[in-house]
């Protein structure tokens, strides 16, 4: 374990020690994480969670997923010469969404006041943190691109004109600035919780919302098309989004219940897997050998083309994710698994959706050719620096069995420029849109795009709970 690792698990530890409960360790673990790993995860981000509340037995989601800007239209991005949104900058900018869902959770179900929560990052901020050698390794990369392309990335993350070293400390005295002002704003409000709700509405409607928005309205700059394009966030976008809970969608395997997010992210592809897997008997096998190796490949490389094929935004698209996990479906695609390993994208075909499984074998063999260039989907500027397809994850259990289980993303540095106000960039998530009419992953205004957290929690037929996840894109489920 990394120190910076180290100083957000121990914010979280000591959080727990002064009797918060796992949700208040989780905020302020959150908080920091956005401090010591800035090419991961921001304040301007995305949020998925799963937790499940003590003496309960059902579990739920916290989306805090972004939305498209009201002007990110498929016509407005083609009329900028685009056949895809870009892989950075600000056409690929959408609704923050991470802050709002930290303080939803710690408003309905912590129990610490905001200072307690944004005072460790607040100090890391101010005071500075060892800087981990991916950030560092990024920075250094893109120290020419920025200089030349994105000034106010320069100004934060090149002190002094130089690119930072690994180890040696690093400040973000803007993010600091803005968290302090964030707090003197509200600490006029004696309850915890109108404090709370003063906090968000000065995300989405006061100072921070108004600071992106002049950023955006006067800036044009370079992104991974290699054009200079202007982004279409506004402050109105931010002032009529708020995250939300929904239930979450849950699959049995082997005794086990597993919750994962719905179709808006690419939980339920661990749900299909393990489905398909529930044909096959894994505890004969070796799990190091051959054959265990080649069921798994083979079962993941059909879940994964039904997520490309019918996964999206549940709000403005018809997902068949029932359809795809019923048992009659899933014999048909288990028996697809034979011998010999598949180099096929093979979607299942349902009636009424074969125009989205001819559309993802379509794109797959685009993807296959060049066409795409390196910076389609999620990667960022990977043709100027390293590829960093990582985010953060983390659980927490606590005394009175509170469980959670959180993978914020988005936001990277090495994805869009900072906002020079806040200290921040914004999140890029949009680059996961197609600009293609009737896909259920079209770019459309107010819908979510689908994304790659994808936290996960399980409890079994004797009351055990497990709280799991990984940061690193597709590998994760």
């Amino acid at each position: 374990m990394s120190l910076t690792h180290w100083i957000a698990s121990a914010v979280g530890f000591e959080i727990l020690e002064k009797v918060g409960n796992a949700f208040d360790a989780s905020v302020a673990t959150g908080l920091v994480l956005q401090v010591v790993e800035p090419y991961l995860d921001v304040p301007a981000g995305e949020l998925p969670a799963i937790f499940r509340l003590a003496n309960s037995d059902q579990a739920q989601v916290l989306c805090a997923q972004i939305k498209a800007p009201e002007k990110a239209s498929i016509r407005h991005y083609k009329d900028q010469g685009l056949t895809l949104v870009p892989g950075s900058g600000l056409l690929a900018t959408v609704i923050p969404g991470a802050f709002d869902g930290w303080m939803l959770l710690l408003s309905d179900y912590g129990t610490m006041t905001l200072e307690d929560v944004f005072n460790p990052a607040i100090y890391y901020a101010e005071n500075g943190h060892p800087l981990l050698p991916g950030a560092a390794r990024v920075i250094a990369s893109l120290k020419e691109f920025f200089e030349a392309e994105w000034p106010t990335s320069a100004v934060t993350w090149l002190p002094g004109g130089i690119a930072p070293e690994a180890g040696k400390r690093f400040c973000n005295p803007v993010l600091a600035q803005t968290w302090w002002r964030l707090l003197s704003e509200v600490e006029y409000i004696p309850d915890r919780e109108d404090q709370i709700e003063a906090a968000r509405k000065c995300w989405s409607d006061g100072f921070i919302s108004q600071a992106i928005d002049r950023f955006i309205r006067k800036t044009e700059l370079k992104d991974a098309s290699g054009l200079v394009n202007r982004g279409v966030l506004t402050g109105e976008d931010m002032q009529g989004w708020r995250a939300s809970y929904e239930a979450p969608v849950i699959g049995e395997y082997a005794g086990w219940s597993v919750a994962k997010t719905g179709p808006w992210g690419q939980g339920p592809v661990l749900l299909q897997g393990l489905s398909l897997l529930r044909g096959f008997d894994l505890g004969r096998l070796d799990l190091c050998g051959t054959d265990f190796v080649h069921i798994v490949c083979e079962v993941m490389k059909l879940a994964f083309a039904d997520r490309e094929a019918y996964y999206g935004d549940q709000n403005f698209c018809n997902v068949p994710l029932g359809r795809s996990l019923s048992e009659p479906h899933v014999a048909t695609r288990r028996a697809l698994i034979v011998d010999e390993a598949s180099l096929e994208q093979w979607p299942s075909i349902l009636r009424g959706y074969e125009h989205l499984c001819d559309g993802v074998i379509e794109r797959a063999q685009c993807l296959t050719s060049k066409d795409l260039g390196d910076d389609a989907g999620e990667p960022t500027m990977v043709h100027l620096s390293e590829r960093c397809e990582d985010t953060v994850h983390l659980d927490a259990i606590d005394r009175w069995e509170n469980v959670i289980s959180v993978i914020p993303s988005g936001g990277w540095l090495q994805s869009s420029p900072v906002i020079p106000e806040l200290g921040f960039a914004l999140n890029s998530r949009a680059q996961m849109f197609w600009l293609e009419d009737g896909l259920n992953q079209s770019l459309a205004p107010g819908a979510r795009s689908r994304t790659t957290p994808s936290p996960c929690l399980a409890w079994d037929n004797n009351g055990a709970t497990m709280a799991f996840g990984t940061p690193g894109g597709d590998q994760q489920d």
